[in-house]
């Protein structure tokens, strides 16, 4: 992935998709380590409901709750939650932060070792940790065509967790991340391991967590960790013998109570963006109720159709002149605006393609008042009246009159406007359905004497259109069909219908 770049992928990862996904992965992680902080056994339930089944079987099996490691986990995340606030509130003053959880660890280590937790309480302990290495083997490649179909699968989820996280951390500690870079160290983080019989490599939620709250920053952080792992393989594994499991799972849960706030977060982003807390709930009960993987496929393709929706049916205005000024804005939404007399002005908020060009001729229509098509059809049946009636007894009148003033006079009973200003300085592009749709609108329009006028068009747009010979051969109409602003068009359409008054008279 890394190779064919495909790191393009991360920008489908939206903020309240990385949140939601956080929180419910959190949640996932919490659940899983409760049963450490109550002391109780109950089967492991991978897979898909895992949240759920966990829950069901704690309380199945709540009866055999060990009150040793129940009280332990009191004390743990007390110290634990008491450090972190008292961290937080005079960090500028604290220039180290405080190592608690170390001190935790050692401290529940010897009074566990001391008091004999484990054989007068039946406290579970870590136990027996194997020291050493594994030879390293070279892997097996007969087994590649196997697993190659199940591998894409995983090395996509896997790439999302990584960059989900490190989007997550980036913005909260304002750096950069290359998601082709991330690709290639996580590729190199398995194809090595591979000699040595290690786990398939990813970004861990819990233990990121664990390392940002400890004042984690750098990369050091991880040579540390691993020369603490290394120790521990080879010389002091004994020694964490009698360390309790349940202090171990109050470290991992006092961690995400970062991830966890967010649900207090969830009215403000409901007032904020109603779609992106919709997204941000789907992702956090996809990913707490069914499974992680699946949860986090399921806030992408919902991010997407979100995206797609909202082009497919953007916002649409009329817009009335600001008094006083060369100005114009919704008419909807602000008060005390004037109206144009003889003209509209209609402003589509999204760029103009296939996919919503039919929702933009519906708006259109629906906003100026009048389809155009059923317009000429009216006035074809109401001229077909009259022809009729020239057969009648006021053959001789109706014959005498002018079929054209006839015409103005129809088309005047449907409507008091003359032109329409489409404002595109909302329409980033154009595809070739937008530019046929425009070409059909002015096309349509002019056929019942109304005038089709652009205003604020960027140059992608009317290059688009310059190549569509929207504007005639050669662009022979510019200059009567695109303006710089809407008061230009406007001013332009109040000149244009004068002098039309003025030839009348």
């Amino acid at each position: 992935m890394g190779i064919f770049r495909l790191g393009f992928l991360s920008i489908y990862l939206s903020e309240p998709m990385l949140d939601g996904f956080a929180t419910g992965a959190s949640l996932t992680i919490l659940t899983a380590q409760v049963k450490y902080l109550l002391g109780i056994k109950i089967p492991r339930s991978p897979g898909i409901g895992m949240l759920v089944t966990t829950w069901i079987n704690i309380f199945k099996n709540i009866q055999t709750t060990n009150m040793c490691d129940v009280v332990t986990s009191a004390i743990c995340i007390a110290v634990l939650v008491a450090a972190k606030e008292l961290g937080d509130r005079y960090k500028d003053k604290i220039k180290i932060p405080l190592p608690t959880e170390l001190v935790v660890i050692v401290v529940a280590t010897l009074v566990s070792h001391y008091c004999n937790l484990n054989e007068v309480y039946g406290s579970s302990v870590s136990g027996v940790i194997p020291t050493g290495f594994i030879p390293p083997k070279v892997p097996d490649f007969g087994l590649m065509g196997k697993i190659a179909v199940d591998a894409i699968p995983l090395a996509v989820v896997s790439f999302a967790f990584t960059i989900s996280l490190s989007e997550m951390f980036a913005k909260k500690y304002a750096y950069a991340v290359k998601a082709n870079q991330e690709m290639f160290a996580i590729g190199f983080c398995n194809i090595i391991p591979s000699f040595f019989h290690c786990f398939a490599t990813s970004a861990a939620l819990a233990k990121t967590l664990v390392k940002t709250s400890t004042g984690c920053k750098t990369q050091v952080s991880s040579v540390v960790s691993a020369i603490v792992v290394l120790l521990v393989l080879l010389f002091f594994a004994p020694l964490f013998y009698s360390l309790q499991k349940c202090v171990l799972a109050c470290i991992i849960i006092v961690s995400l109570r970062g991830a966890l706030r967010k649900f207090k977060d969830l009215p403000a982003l409901w007032r904020l963006n109603k779609v992106d807390a919709v997204v941000w709930s789907l992702t956090v009960c996809s990913s707490a109720l069914i499974s992680t993987e699946i949860g986090l496929m399921v806030g992408v393709v919902f991010s997407m159709l979100c995206l797609i929706v909202r082009t497919q049916v953007p916002h649409t205005a009329m817009l009335s002149h600001i008094q006083d000024t060369v100005f114009y804005e919704d008419g909807d939404r602000y008060e005390n605006l004037l109206p144009i007399p003889k003209t509209k002005i209609f402003r589509f908020e999204c760029p103009l393609h296939y996919a919503n060009k039919d929702y933009f001729l519906k708006a259109l229509f629906k906003k100026v008042g009048m389809d155009p098509s059923l317009e000429i059809i009216r006035q074809k049946k109401m001229l077909k009246k009259l022809n009729k009636a020239q057969k009648g007894k006021e053959q001789e009148d109706v014959k005498n009159s002018d079929n054209h003033d006839i015409h103005i006079e129809l088309l005047s009973k449907k409507n008091d406007f003359k032109t329409i200003i489409l404002d595109c300085s909302s329409i980033a592009f154009l595809d070739m359905s937008g530019i046929n749709t425009l070409k059909t609108v002015l096309k349509d329009y002019k056929e019942v004497q109304i005038s089709i006028l652009l205003a604020c068009c960027n140059t992608s747009v009317i290059d688009a259109l310059r190549r569509g010979a929207y504007f005639g051969k050669e662009d022979k109409d510019i200059k009567n069909m695109l303006f710089y602003s809407i008061h230009d068009a406007v001013q332009f359409a109040r000149e244009k219908e004068l002098a039309a008054t003025d030839s009348t008279v």
